[in-house]
């Protein structure tokens, strides 16, 4: 494959936005900005995972207990305006108690629907790995098809439907690891890992973070964050660039060194990602260096070891990383769409 070269990074004098996608810019930097002051030192992670949700995909964050998960999706929950549902599963939560049900209405006579907590815009599914597989499959058709079918009838969810779930590692007692199906549709795996001393003294001064986070209030509507998903889907992303994706793709599925390697859906999702984070930049086109920062977050957790593999000590992220360096993606041109 031809690689690509000269595709850099612009300066902010040379962003291409109109003026209402500068007033969504000026919220989404300001919904930044809050969340960071509720989990000090993690402006990176709250970056990748704001493009996640822009892409219109659910994040799975995974980390040893205690270091602030639960804070990031609440924190998340409280900027974005609608309603929020917090799931915290447990391995004797039935997939009813995810999805609602029919209930005996004594006064009608007759079954109505009951919502579950699924049913709203953002929803925190709290250790998604306590519960059983059978209630983890409940999740499934909510999160690609953004429906819950009980009883035989189908309901849409709220527009937009996000969702974010917690684990822990699955040496924890009581776990259950999630089928590949499931982990394929979160877009992205991230991990929050230890803050560093200053952060956590200053963590210890506010309390731990929970004043401030008792203290968010929406910034974004639903319906801007609507349009605003819609805007990252119109981010023009080169040919050359859609084969890289392909190629790399490709390179994982053929890896004597793994079981699983990328779907097509993981594809996909690398690419909305990457125009997530070129649209939080303030660009209407992708570069080399959005599909770099997104590639692990997104691509990861999506492959699956042979036993050989885990037995010497190899990790996905770390054979990601070996075949991207194998077929670099060199900067090319600036990224923008061509014009005749």
């Amino acid at each position: 494959m031809k690689r690509i070269t000269g595709l850099n990074r612009t300066s902010s004098s040379q962003y291409d936005h109109d003026e209402g996608t500068a007033d969504n810019l000026a919220l989404l930097q300001q919904m930044q900005s809050r969340i960071a002051d509720v989990l000090l030192g993690k402006e990176e992670v709250i970056a990748r995972a704001m493009s996640a949700l822009l892409a219109g995909g659910h994040i799975l964050l995974e980390d040893v207990p205690g270091v602030g998960k639960t804070m990031l999706a609440g924190a998340f929950a409280r900027t974005i305006g609608g309603d929020f549902s917090r799931i915290q599963l447990t391995s004797d939560m039935q997939p009813y108690d995810v999805t609602g049900g029919s209930v005996w209405d004594a006064g009608s006579g007759k079954f109505t629907f009951q919502p579950g907590p699924i049913m709203s815009h953002v929803v925190l599914a709290d250790e998604l790995n306590r519960t059983s597989p059978r209630t983890q499959s409940a999740l499934l058709e909510a999160m690609e098809e953004r429906t819950v079918t009980v009883d035989g009838t189908t309901r849409r969810l709220p527009q937009p439907f996000m969702l974010l779930a917690t684990q822990n590692p699955l040496h924890d007692n009581g776990t259950f690891p999630l089928p590949a199906a499931q982990m394929d549709r979160f877009m992205m795996r991230l991990s929050l890992g230890y803050p560093r001393p200053d952060d956590e003294i200053r963590m210890l001064e506010n309390e731990g973070g929970r004043g401030q986070l008792a203290l968010l209030t929406p910034i974004v509507s639903t319906e801007r964050w609507l349009v605003m998903q819609h805007d990252v889907m119109q981010v023009h992303v080169q040919r050359e660039l859609l084969a890289y994706v392909v190629e790399i793709a490709a390179a994982t599925r053929h890896s004597s060194e793994l079981a699983l390697g990328a779907s097509p859906r993981a594809s996909r999702d690398w690419v909305r990602s990457a125009q997530a984070t070129a649209y939080m930049e303030g660009r209407n086109y992708v570069v080399p260096d959005d599909l770099k920062a997104t590639a692990v977050s997104v691509l990861a957790h999506r492959l699956m070891l042979h036993a050989r593999s885990e037995a010497s000590g190899s990790s996905q992220e770390t054979l990601l990383t070996q075949i991207m360096a194998a077929l670099p993606l060199d900067p090319g041109s600036s990224g923008r769409r061509r014009t005749s």
